[in-house]
């Protein structure tokens, strides 16, 4: 995606811009317009540490856990001894036999020859045709030998070089994704279009990716929609939601590394540029565009939230809070752990607590397990459909100690993959969702494929939304990686039957949609009848994506503020704040600044003539993006707050670009996302 260089130079591209609010000038119903973080690092953000903050090195809490009853070893998150496998407890589908070892070998050995034979065979036509009797072979050795797969799956990657030796060892070892792409090949129908999917996620060349299979949503719901379904009126008065999302904190971060290194995630001792064996950008101490929050970013985003929202100490605090996700650093898999997940988890969770008043309502994101990405329904055999019980429990717990939700809630929580539903102290009801059951990098999501709900996970949504309904209630939906979009991320089937989900219950019951995950500022658009006509007059709900604290990649830090009216709660502004990543390598005995960038309303409302009272509702997107097909620097205007002003983000400046943006704008998902054209 193309974004513009600087808003400096939209401001001078034509006097259109008159409308658009300078950079710093925050409306008069937020705080200060900037604020510097102070330089020292607040010790009272922890109660313990192994060593503290200096202006050399970032501090290591001694974090201990209540729900783990145990205190995590520095040796966990010291940049200085930074693991390279991972010795977590690996599942494996049960076998069907018992060999002996010189069996077990003979058939492996009988299964290598196969596969590089498949490959050299002239009768199979096709990439695709070949992959699919390539997995037929190793499916057979994941139902009789399981725990020889992983190793298999190395050997066959390096000798094909399908990648590199140490890429392959990293990716199939059975601590990464060995003994999950073992789970797969035992349960997947790899012949089918499972096998489609299977071999599409490994390469785009070998198998086209498979297309939405008919949904017949006569039977979904259990009552028709209402006649008179409609958005209840406002009630008048206004609260203050936060929207934060990945945060991506990284303990391992060491000041005056390479940040720009050439391999894996940068800032960290462990990586280098290749051009030198000397540090050619040294790491600031606050963090740089191809790295992850440290200690320092993550305080002082923290910090600076209250002076520029309006809240804190002398003011009102936030109604509730929403966090979209995404916890754990870009680690490479060989150098994460459930200790360094439930680790970063704690630790965000206390920082939150610490400085964001009221019920903080988050969700997980596809790095917030191990391996990264990976969530297994309940209905996989055995102990494979509880693999992954462990972070339930634990973030669930977490959650309700902090006094977030209650002890009902997070039982449910626990059960659903730490989605819950639970009504505020306001009468929003509040339903999060573990969003991996529709991420293409999910690989166990590729079982079962023709069944767009294998989890049950929309099924639970369905039955909350029927009874959120049937009590008259409003509700925000909040999960970490969107629906649609560009379609690269979910998959087809999963988010076609989401779509279909907010067209029954939307206006009247769902109010907005909340996701992250791209790290960028974007908007999503919901249309009745499947976004076969996107109108105005069509347009349901709209999907807010969150802006990142985490700079990477090439982006800048920042966060969000909504203004909610408390009857139908509906968004009538959004404030977003950010912090120049560039200015980071010249700050000195400073923290660094946090500044408003743009009130939503009052960037894109004069362009539709939006009233003043109206809500920013799916239909204000709507006629934004008109607008923006007539206009194109307000496509300039929303690209450069999309990188929320970073200096690397590329401009948007083409007709292909611009058709891009607005169609991606109005794709809530997968299925819409990839009929976008690519500009």
């Amino acid at each position: 995606m193309e974004h513009s260089s600087t808003l400096a130079f939209l401001l001078g591209l034509s006097v259109s811009l008159a409308w658009l609010p300078p950079v710093g000038a925050a409306n008069s119903d937020v705080g200060v317009s900037k604020y510097t973080v102070p330089g020292n690092f607040p010790t009272s953000a922890f109660s313990s540490y192994y060593s503290p903050a200096t202006s050399t090195a970032e501090p290591q809490p001694a974090l201990y856990d209540p729900v783990l009853n145990v205190t995590f070893p520095l040796n966990l998150t010291s940049p200085n001894t930074i693991p390279t496998n991972d010795t977590d407890p690996v599942y494996y589908p049960q076998a069907v036999t018992n060999l002996s070892a010189p069996a077990t070998a003979a058939l492996l050995q009988t299964a290598l020859a196969g596969i590089l034979g498949v490959l050299q065979d002239s009768s199979l036509p096709s990439n695709c045709s070949k992959c699919l009797a390539g997995l037929s072979i190793a499916k057979t050795l994941a139902l009789i030998v399981p725990q020889s797969v992983p190793n298999f799956l190395v050997t066959v990657c390096q000798q094909t070089k399908f990648a590199s030796n140490s890429s392959c060892q990293n990716t199939y070892e059975a601590g990464s994704f060995g003994a999950i792409w073992t789970q797969i090949l035992a349960l997947a129908d790899v012949s089918g279009q499972d096998g489609q999917y299977i071999c599409n996620s490994l390469s785009s060349t070998f198998c086209t990716a498979p297309t939405t299979n008919y949904l017949n949503v006569s039977a979904l719901f259990l009552k028709p929609k209402p006649s008179d379904a409609k958005a209840p009126p406002p009630s008048g008065k206004r609260v203050k939601v936060l929207h934060l999302s990945d945060f991506h904190l990284d303990p391992r971060y060491a000041p005056k590394s390479e940040a720009n290194c050439t391999g894996g995630l940068c800032c960290r001792n462990n990586v280098h540029n290749a051009a030198s064996s000397q540090v050619l950008l040294p790491a600031p101490l606050y963090g740089a565009y191809l790295c992850d929050t440290p200690y320092d970013l993550g305080i002082g985003a923290l910090q600076a939230i209250g002076p520029l929202t309006g809240t804190g100490t002398g003011n009102s605090s936030f109604a509730w809070s929403i966090y979209t996700g995404d916890l754990v650093s870009h680690d490479p898999q060989n150098q994460l752990s459930r200790a360094y997940v439930e680790y970063t988890e704690l630790s965000i969770y206390q920082m939150f607590r610490e400085y964001i008043a009221g019920p903080v309502f988050p969700v997980l994101g596809n790095h917030d397990s191990n391996p990264e990405a990976i969530d297994s329904p309940h209905s996989l055999p055995g102990p494979l459909g509880q693999q992954f019980s462990w972070n339930y429990d634990h973030v669930t717990s977490l959650w309700q100690q902090n006094g977030w939700i209650n002890a009902t809630t997070a039982k449910e929580a626990a059960l659903h993959y730490a989605g819950y539903s639970v009504k505020n102290q306001y009468g929003l009801r509040v339903i999060t969702l573990n969003t991996d059951f529709w991420y293409r990098s999910n690989f166990l999501n590729f079982i079962n494929t023709t069944d767009p709900d294998v989890s049950g996970m929309l099924k639970f949504l369905i039955q909350e939304l029927q009874a959120a309904e049937d009590a008259k209630e409003r509700v925000w939906i909040l999960g970490h990686v969107l629906t649609g979009w560009d379609g690269s991320n979910p998959l087809v089937n999963p988010t076609n039957l989401f779509y279909q989900i907010v067209d029954r219950y939307s206006p009247h019951v769902i109010a907005n949609i909340f996701f992250g995950h791209t790290h960028e500022d974007e908007v999503m658009i919901f249309y009745a009848n499947n976004g076969t006509k996107m109108t105005s007059q069509n347009a349901l709900t709209p999907g807010w994506i969150g802006p990142s604290v985490t700079p990477l990649t090439n982006l800048n830090s920042g966060f969000r503020m909504y203004e909610v009216d408390t009857g139908s709660f509906d968004v009538y502004d959004a404030y977003t704040w950010y912090a120049d990543v560039s200015s980071f390598p010249s700050l000195n005995n400073t923290g660094p600044t946090y500044q408003f960038e743009y009130s939503t309303r009052d960037t894109y409302g004069p362009s539709v003539g939006w009233p003043s009272t109206a809500p920013l509702n799916a239909t204000f997107w709507h006629n934004v993006t008109e607008a923006m097909e007539k206009n194109r620097t307000l496509v300039s205007v929303f690209n450069t707050y999309q990188g929320k002003s970073s200096v690397k983000s590329p401009n948007c400046t083409s007709d292909a670009c611009a058709a891009a943006k607005i169609c991606y704008m109005r794709a809530g998902s997968a299925p819409l996302g990839r009929l976008c054209p690519r500009g």
